[in-house]
């Protein structure tokens, strides 16, 4: 099998998977509707296992651009090879959503919410604020690649390896992954996406392009900074790019902690002043009454 395939393959697995999960939980009338944070996170952990077990030994399953990118960055895939890996990837997540599509068919017409419809393909925020939901994916991303380093770097895992790997998504999802979604991989979320805008859903609204930058951009550094990160601080290599990817890193969490804590100082005040309100109108209506 060529690396090609294989990374379609993998990535197309793991999305009927995952994304087969996401739909059994939010489509009406499947049976496991309803079935909640937790179940989700155990199938994508289960869906990503399932990827390097049907797919490792060729191509090394990342199954994901970030990862592919990350590798690249500190030597461990040679340059060459990363377009013909994240083509694959996209691809493949492509054809994986269109099957979870045509599993559930009858499913689309009777969900009226366009929202959840859009979930089985796409990530969203709990709470849409792009730069804050960017550093949520740059730092689940950047956990992400930091962890598969750390297992390929233990011998003792040696045949264990899809199934820790999967446990570090799990992981990943119940811990951090509640702000965005954790898509933590490109294709994961702009592959289905693309099937989303495409494909003849019932009902379906649109494909949420202008959020769609972010679980693209926020893992594509995240993962770059997770490799560059492990490779300087656990072997060494403090080199030119981990000195320019820490000061723009640097940047962009200082800068979302001041927007998020000027938003909560404003809301601050709008309670306190609608407070303040509340209470003056009380007094008057006291007051009136007194007289």
């Amino acid at each position: 099998m060529s690396e090609f395939l294989a990374e379609l393959i993998g990535t197309m697995i793991l999305i009927i998977f995952g994304g087969g999960v996401v739909a059994g939980v939010v489509l009406k009338d499947s049976k496991a509707e309803n079935g909640g944070w937790i179940v989700v996170t155990i199938a994508w952990g289960l869906a990503v296992t399932m990827g390097v077990y049907a797919v490792g030994n060729f191509s090394g399953a990342h199954l994901n651009p970030a990862v592919t990118l990350g590798f690249a960055a500190i030597g461990e895939l040679p340059w060459t090879k990363v377009p013909v890996y994240i083509a694959a990837q996209i691809i493949g997540a492509i054809i994986g959503a269109g099957i979870v599509f045509l599993n559930y068919l009858p499913h689309w017409s009777r969900t009226e919410d366009k929202d959840a419809k859009l979930a089985v393909f796409a990530t969203a925020p709990a709470i849409r604020s792009p730069f804050s939901n960017l550093v949520s994916e740059i730092i689940g991303t950047a956990v992400l690649v930091m962890g598969l380093l750390f297992i390929g770097a233990n011998e003792f895992t040696e045949g264990l390896n899809p199934l820790i790997v999967g446990a570090l998504i799990i992981a990943i999802g119940m811990s951090i992954g509640g702000t965005t979604g954790y898509a933590i991989n490109p294709a994961r979320d702009l592959g289905p996406r693309i099937a989303h805008a495409l494909l003849p859903i019932p009902g379906k609204g649109g494909s949420d392009w202008s959020y769609a930058w972010v679980p693209v951009a926020g893992p594509v550094f995240g993962g770059i900074y997770g490799a560059v990160f492990y490779s300087a601080v656990f072997t060494g290599d403090y080199n030119v790019l981990f000195w320019v990817l820490s000061a723009v890193m640097a940047v962009i969490l200082f800068g979302a902690a001041s927007a998020e804590l000027k938003k909560g100082h404003t809301a601050a005040n709008e309670i306190e002043d609608t407070l303040t309100d509340d209470k003056g109108r009380q007094n008057n209506r006291v007051a009136e009454k007194s007289i």
